[in-house]
């Protein structure tokens, strides 16, 4: 390897930038840390996004949400095989397939049978293309009611089907459990553990400055997404910096009362074919020899006006997270990116430059 990882995160963030109003990557090889932005937070203003810039991160959100699942089932405050409809309010009705209910195991693992959306949302979207936050009316209110007209599409726990809905409810069943709304659990048993102070669901008057604005794929400006009570599913808001404490802590040492958790987030393994398998809220495969045959563990998002990706190799020490604020994927860089720093030791690549971030 004779790039440096600074210009690693460079190039990945330069090449994204023809295509994406702003762009920031972070790369990770062991205790070595390269954040590089490109292009601009907004077509209009601002300067180049950098550490500190928030972007909403989208399903990226689930990792945050299965993580607190398995913080709190370590603690007993839930088990992993709860029924959803114990965390619910009394009288709430949740489908059954088969005579197998739906486990908290199975909302962090997509293998609910629930389908990707809450009930009535495809065809409000089909009638009204272009809102400017499709998921708005999502309150409790509404989503168990759909749920108590929803029918599975497969049994639990039997097969893998991705479900926006299915995280969501998880998030609003943790939150109910604990007494808490959704942000203030993430930040209590994941943030503040970790000093992550600019990952929430809402942005307070004294961070709006930092704050990227949002562009569809024709570099529209688009407004902020707000989940209601779906925010589980991709509420969070959050900044390079903390996503690679986030990412550094799937393998080195965490805090006591995270590190437990997180070995169960990938403890917990359903399979969806020989070389792919999903964890506790996060996705991942193996790659092909022919290109190294490396575990790849990782999730992607995308909102109205954003996408993103964090992704990691926990053997090898390395990371990459970029964040955008376009509605076009950044999957292909930021896994080529990945591939990159596990094809290579940290020791290889030599100094960019820049001691910190």
């Amino acid at each position: 390897m004779t790039d440096g990882l600074g210009e690693l995160a460079q190039r990945t963030a330069d090449r994204l930038t023809p295509r994406h109003v702003g762009v920031v990557v972070a790369a990770v090889a062991g205790d070595r840390v390269a954040i590089r932005g490109a292009g601009r937070t907004a077509t209009d203003r601002g300067g180049t996004p950098g550490p500190d810039t928030l972007f909403e991160i989208g399903s990226v959100t689930k990792t945050f949400t299965a993580l607190a699942l398995a913080r709190m089932a370590t603690t007993g405050t839930v088990r992993l095989d709860d029924p959803l409809s114990g965390l619910l309010p009394h009288g709430t009705t949740v489908p059954a397939r088969d005579g197998e209910t739906i486990t908290l195991r199975h909302l962090a693992t997509h293998t609910s049978g629930l389908p990707r959306l809450p009930k009535g949302m495809l065809l409000k979207a089909l009638l009204r293309p272009g809102t400017p936050d499709p998921y708005a009316d999502c309150t409790a209110d509404v989503l168990l009611s759909g749920l108590a007209r929803t029918r599975l599409g497969a049994t639990p726990g039997r097969r893998f089907r991705y479900s926006n809905l299915g995280a969501g409810l998880l998030g609003l069943a943790l939150a109910n459990r604990s007494g808490k709304d959704y942000e203030r659990l993430i930040t209590d048993l994941i943030c503040a553990p970790l000093g992550m102070t600019d990952t929430a669901v809402t942005v307070d008057g004294s961070r709006t400055a930092c704050a990227a604005q949002g562009h569809d794929p024709r570099r529209r400006p688009r407004p902020p997404w707000h989940l209601a009570d779906l925010a589980g599913a991709g509420a969070l808001r959050s900044t390079a910096a903390d996503l690679v404490t986030f990412l550094r802590a799937q393998w080195e040492e965490a805090p006591a009362e995270l590190a437990e958790a997180v070995r169960l987030t990938r403890e917990v393994e359903h399979r969806r074919n020989p070389f792919a398998w999903v964890h506790l809220g996060w996705m991942a495969h193996r790659l092909h020899p022919r290109q190294g045959g490396h575990v790849q563990i990782w999730h992607n998002g995308g909102t109205g006006g954003f996408s993103s990706f964090a992704g990691f190799d926990p053997e090898k020490g390395v990371a990459v997270a970029v964040l955008s604020n376009t509605r076009r994927t950044v999957d292909k860089p930021a896994f080529e990116l990945l591939r990159t720093l596990q094809a290579s030791h940290a020791s290889e690549l030599r100094p960019s430059g820049d001691p910190h971030p």
